[in-house]
């Protein structure tokens, strides 16, 4: 039997046709996935954050640590595309729940004295459970909002990033500060078990799915090849490397750049800690008003979420190469606020870009596949920078070597995104093809 690749890009936009509002509930499950995120990258910081500390009691070498950041990413892709095709089939809100218990046991064994490797192994072990997090959390919400309602949610699930780092970093740096960076990993496990059990008694699926077929109908899919060389998933996934990389960096070397490059104490780099997440999280959100407003006056995605995304990864690479220019810590500091803080807009962009063109049936593989790309900066951004600090004459030659490299990897991911990010031409595009529908 043959159809034509247009039936199953029109179920992308299915469910808005046939549910005039957001379903009730929607907004809890948001606020749920929000500090699901915040969880997540709670998880993801501590590590940068007790960096110094790590290095002294672990005697660890800046290589030897940078490679401990990369270790989280080891297992992080393929955990990613595996679980995305999963939930294709497996309800989402028992995918969630699986992940969090992951995240919060595998904390517990760095509360008593443990070994470089045992670290090391937990952080892998981390990262293979945290690698499909925002994909599924995406696919979740996708099923509670319709595809024109769905910029500001995204947006408020991307906030768990920021959120994660703002409030848990003064308290995670006083645990530091007061009782080891040990319990500051035991801490995050017993916040990870209170978010499942919300989970258990709120969490819930939502009702927006694939329209069913009738008897004899066929169900209609777009080739997986098709999809991952569409311009627009390549430039997604480019464009997010970048971004990617700063986000890495911060996660691992913000906290010992304060303390080793310019000489903040432990105690003071933790509140400076969380202000390129506080400027990200803004940006994150005006991001996501702007591009919602541009649609609802009628301006095309290609402008209200392609360049609204990509072009702020341009400037935030210029900015960062201002950095070796100024003099002073508050100034260097400032530059690299605004640089990395800037590049977080194209997370809002992507994944409704690629919902546009993407059957609701194949959307979760998708967003996987496209997290498990970008993310791949994580495995290299830490290691490599570790490498250039234990090379440089100084530590602060090192660090501002390092953010030379990061901006020109945003400079360029941000060109090829302006010129890749077109999805509502990816949408014309695939739906004039044919495709073989499978019988339902």
């Amino acid at each position: 039997m043959t159809a034509t690749i247009s039936h199953a890009i029109q179920a992308t936009h299915a469910e808005s046709a046939t549910v005039a509002e957001t379903p009730k509930g929607a907004w809890t499950i948001a606020v749920l996935l929000l500090l699901y995120m915040l969880v997540n990258f709670a998880d993801k910081v501590v590590v940068g954050l007790a960096g110094v500390p790590i290095m002294e009691e672990l005697k660890l070498s800046q290589t030897d640590f940078g490679f401990l950041g990369s270790a989280f990413f080891f297992l992080f892709s393929t955990s990613a595309i595996l679980v995305g095709f999963l939930v294709n089939k497996v309800q989402t809100r028992w995918v969630l729940l699986a992940l969090a218990t992951v995240w919060a046991l595998v904390q517990f064994p760095m509360v008593g004295t443990v070994s470089y490797t045992t670290l090391l192994i937990c952080r892998v072990i981390l990262g293979a459970g945290e690698g499909p997090a925002y994909a599924v959390a995406i696919h979740a919400l996708y099923k509670w909002f319709p595809d024109e309602k769905r910029m500001m949610p995204t947006a408020v699930l991307s906030q768990g990033s920021a959120f994660g780092v703002i409030v848990a970093v003064p308290a995670l740096n006083y645990i530091v500060v007061n009782y080891t960076w040990h319990w500051a990993f035991g801490a995050l496990g017993i916040v990870g078990l209170i978010w499942i059990a919300a989970w258990l008694l709120l969490g819930g699926e939502g009702p927006l799915k694939d329209p069913v077929p009738a008897a004899g109908e066929a169900v209609v899919r777009v080739p997986y090849l098709r999809l991952l060389t569409s311009p627009t998933f390549l430039g997604c996934c480019v464009a997010s490397f970048g971004a990617y990389w700063a986000l890495s960096l911060g996660l691992t070397w913000f906290t010992p750049f304060l303390v080793k490059g310019l000489g903040y104490t432990q105690k003071d780099a933790g509140p400076i800690s969380v202000l390129p997440w506080i400027f990200g999280a803004t940006i994150v959100l005006i991001t996501g008003a702007v591009s919602q407003m541009l649609m609802n006056r009628g301006v095309g995605t290609r402008r209200s979420r392609g360049v609204l995304g990509a072009a702020p990864l341009i400037v935030a690479g210029f900015v960062l190469l201002c950095m070796p220019l100024v003099e002073g810590a508050t100034a260097r500091v400032a530059l690299l606020v605004l640089g990395t803080g800037l590049s977080g807009a194209i997370y809002v962009v992507c994944p409704p870009m690629l919902a546009e063109f993407t059957p609701v049936s194949q959307r979760g593989a998708i967003i996987a596949i496209y997290g498990a790309v970008y993310s791949l900066a994580g495995l290299l951004a830490p290691a490599i920078t570790g490498r250039i600090l234990d090379s440089a004459a100084t530590p602060l030659d090192g660090y501002l070597t390092g953010f030379r490299v990061l901006a020109v990897i945003l400079i360029v991911s941000g060109i090829l995104g302006l010129l890749l990010l077109r999805p509502s031409s990816e949408r014309a595009r695939l739906a004039a093809r044919p495709a073989t529908a499978v019988a339902a």
